[in-house]
């Protein structure tokens, strides 16, 4: 329904709460993160590397879920966004290059990974996302880490330079394991 004020429709407000992604929710997440995929990156990348990035980027880091870092926002009983933080030396997953690097970071020392962000394309622009930014960086910060840093995909940017991020190099590319590459930009924020 209309407003007659100004002719935009009434937003529906729909309850949602953060919590811990348990192992039940990983089918779930899996298909949140491609619908997420498949809706947001064709505004910044191509036909072929929005197709490799759903089938390699798109995918569940269980070693995330296993070590309790990883939130789901649920709304109206479903999984409506996803992403959390990392203590370990992956920065993410789909490549080669990031096989086998499990080892626990050390927090004085070495900033703590802010990892597989999605967010459903019908709920962007809601909060979401700084929503799981905000758990992830009490979480880290209460492990003693004093520093995040990510390799943010395209669509990712702007929501993690309003939360503070700054780039900290040139923008770089990952290949996937079909040979695809796709354009990153790493970031880098102090813990708050």
């Amino acid at each position: 329904m209309a407003r007659p004020d100004d002719g935009m429709p009434d937003v529906v407000r729909v309850e949602h709460r953060i919590r811990l992604a348990t192992p039940a929710d990983i089918a779930e997440i899996e298909t949140l993160m491609k619908a997420s995929v498949e809706a947001l990156f064709p505004a910044f990348y191509d036909e072929v590397q929005t197709a490799s990035s759903v089938r390699y980027i798109a995918s569940v880091d269980r070693t995330l879920v296993a070590d309790g870092t990883y939130f789901v926002i649920e709304a109206g009983g479903e999984v409506v966004a996803c992403g959390g933080w990392s203590r370990r030396d992956k920065l993410f997953v789909g490549e080669a290059s990031q096989e086998g690097r499990d080892r626990l970071l050390d927090p004085a020392t070495e900033p703590a990974h802010i990892r597989a962000m999605f967010v459903r394309g019908d709920w962007t622009r809601r909060g979401l996302g700084t929503l799981i930014l905000q758990a992830s960086e009490d979480a880290a910060r209460e492990e003693g880490f004093v520093n995040l840093t990510l390799l943010a995909t395209f669509p990712g940017r702007l929501l993690y330079e309003r939360y503070g991020f700054i780039v900290t190099g040139e923008p770089t590319e990952i290949t996937l394991p079909d040979g695809v590459r796709v354009g990153c930009i790493p970031m880098d924020k102090p813990v708050a």
